[in-house]
């Protein structure tokens, strides 16, 4: 039985997948199984999956109705359960593509230094080639350092497929179907749950941003997932007394209910959300005075002016008051 599960969603990647499956196939390390999941392709999709699946053993190919990006990832995960011994999953996107040692550096990052959990850098890319990687010691780092290091490759640490992670810790998670931004409501889970991870900063997984992709396409309401996201990260921070953890979600909170709120305002069409958007941002700029995370003064007067457009100057004296006083 192969050691390492590695799952691809598959929707609309027609152009791509090829570049994505044959990086996987080619990998150095050799114990895989490939689970492709055909999310109700409307293209020819699946016909390659299953052509794949006939010229490679290590290929398997579930085909299901379209339910989205976290159906189809879950698809992979509980297919594993049934069917693999697999010790390992790995996550990657169909219009991205891995390095040939991509999994050989995780699992034996993985390996020496017992975390459950292991990642590695990612560079963006409009299709041109991964550069060759210096070998490196990994890092062993507590969740609470790596998942809320800002240094860490870029503060990008929510993401899924940059990772190795060890089966027991999706006995109980799955991702969230129907929601945009799925990582947000996961991928922390899955880190504080492995207590620690081996942190390669090689640039091993080749993030390309698809023009057609979901992150890309017109503003709709369901943007507004990511806020759910983070209140349940906030959520979950409170109860298990995570500092660095509730500190980063209510940033984010603030930070992405200000950035959607600007961005409905310059669209027509969506203006009708501006409301809604200012009494989250509102609800988020009173966790971070809480919290004291983003403070009302003059490097935050922006964001409370959005909020609340007529009071800002008016608090901000009354603060500059109460500190003369003292």
């Amino acid at each position: 039985m192969a050691s390492i599960s590695v799952i691809v969603p598959v929707y609309r990647v027609e152009a791509y997948l090829h570049r994505c499956v044959e990086s996987i196939l080619r990998q150095s390390f050799r114990d895989l199984e490939l689970i492709l999941v055909d999310d109700g392709s409307p293209d020819n999709c699946g016909a390659l999956c299953d052509g794949y699946a006939r010229l490679d053993s290590r290929v398997r190919v579930i085909h299901q109705e379209n339910g989205g990006l976290s159906a189809a990832r879950n698809a992979g995960i509980d297919w594993v359960f049934a069917h693999s011994q697999s010790q390992w999953l790995a996550f990657v996107d169909s219009d991205d593509w891995v390095a040939e040692d991509f999994l050989e550096r995780l699992y034996r990052a993985a390996e020496q230094t017992g975390c459950r959990l292991s990642v590695c850098g990612f560079r963006r890319t409009e299709g041109q080639a991964l550069p060759e990687q210096p070998a490196e010691e990994p890092r062993k780092m507590e969740a609470e350092e790596y998942y809320c290091g800002g240094e860490i490759h870029g503060g990008v640490t929510a993401v899924a497929w940059n990772k190795l992670y060890h089966r027991s810790l999706f006995e109980s998670l799955r991702y969230p179907v129907g929601k945009l931004h799925e990582d947000e409501f996961t991928t922390y889970r899955a880190v504080y749950a492995a207590g620690e991870a081996a942190v390669l900063r090689a640039e091993l997984y080749a993030y390309y941003q698809n023009p057609q992709g979901i992150m890309l396409s017109k503003w709709n309401p369901r943007r507004m997932d990511l806020l759910e996201a983070f209140s349940c990260q906030i959520a979950f921070a409170r109860e298990r007394c995570l500092e660095g953890l509730l500190k980063k979600a209510v940033k984010q909170n603030i930070l992405f209910a200000y950035g959607q709120l600007e961005t409905v305002k310059r669209q027509a069409d969506a203006r009708h959300c501006a409301p809604i958007l200012k009494k989250k941002l509102r609800q988020a700029l009173k966790l971070g005075r809480v919290y004291k995370v983003f403070p009302l003064g003059w490097d935050t007067l922006w964001a409370y002016e959005q909020a609340y457009p007529a009071k800002p100057l008016w608090w901000l004296a009354g603060r500059i008051k109460d500190k003369l006083k003292k």
